[in-house]
């Protein structure tokens, strides 16, 4: 499993927590994850804005059938271990993860929110994460 984190300030708790979840999965070959440009700081919100990009594994089948009724001919092709669609029920079904706020056949969506009080401060702030999931190769959605 290969985990490219170049492009990622490493902030998000979530995100980091789903980048081990991810990583755990043996339908995974690749993780990439990136700071997204709608990240913003106010007085009394920090929003954080990530996206993941995995790569999944491959593997060959072969696929069997008589050509003209008699004549038996084999073809091989790829196809992957894991879709996006498949993705999104493992989540669901698991209780640390959840299920995704938002998805569809190109992307995976959480929104997670928390109340953060430093210590010796009357007023806190929120913090908001997005995180999306998508396929590598495929274009950010806006």
């Amino acid at each position: 499993m290969r985990v490219d984190r170049e492009q990622w300030s490493g902030e998000g708790d979530f995100t980091e927590q789903l980048l081990i979840w991810l990583s755990g999965q043996s339908g995974i070959e690749y993780l990439r994850v990136e700071d997204a440009s709608s990240a913003r700081t106010d007085v009394e919100y920090n929003f954080v804005s990530n996206e993941i990009y995995i790569q999944f594994k491959m593997r060959e089948r072969e696929e069997s059938r008589c050509l003209l009724g008699f004549i038996p001919i084999k073809r091989s092709f790829l196809e992957k271990m894991m879709t996006l669609e498949q993705l999104d029920a493992v989540l669901a079904d698991d209780g640390a993860m959840g299920a995704p706020d938002y998805a569809d056949d190109g992307m995976i969506q959480y929104l997670r929110t928390e109340r953060i009080i430093p210590p010796y401060q009357t007023k806190g702030y929120k913090l908001i994460e997005l995180v999306r999931i998508y396929e590598v190769g495929t274009e950010p959605q806006e």
